[in-house]
């Protein structure tokens, strides 16, 4: 995580919500861009292309682990969905702030005791 901030930094990001990725320019990378980088992973690295991860993948990835961990309501809130009326469930739950933190700092670091031991998958 710190090689992407400095990376970031270094490369001229400025806005906190804003895209990571730069080029030596300043300029956001663009989706094309992010192809290219993952079909260059995916040739030096034959179980991502069997895999097929791409960014997509690690999202989704992520938010599945977030979900079982955290539950439906910080899941959908870190993913940034925040209209919470999509779903009958998601008028009924809603995760704060401090959940979302939360799961943050355990995808974040992973050697961190996790908050339900008895869902450790």
């Amino acid at each position: 995580m710190q090689h992407l901030l400095n990376h970031a930094t270094t490369r001229g990001a400025t806005d906190p919500d804003g895209p990571l990725l730069h080029y030596a320019t300043g300029r956001p990378i663009s989706r094309r861009r992010y192809d290219y980088i993952w079909n260059r992973v995916k040739r030096h690295l034959p179980w991502a292309a069997t895999q097929q991860i791409s960014t997509h993948w690690l999202r989704h990835t992520t938010l599945t682990w977030i979900e079982r961990h955290f539950g439906f309501a910080t899941a959908h809130a870190y993913a940034g969905h925040f209209n919470h009326h999509d779903t009958a469930t998601g008028t009924y739950v809603k995760a704060s702030l401090e959940d979302i933190a939360t799961a943050l700092a355990h995808t974040t670091q992973p050697d961190k005791p996790s908050p339900h031991p008895d869902n450790d998958t």
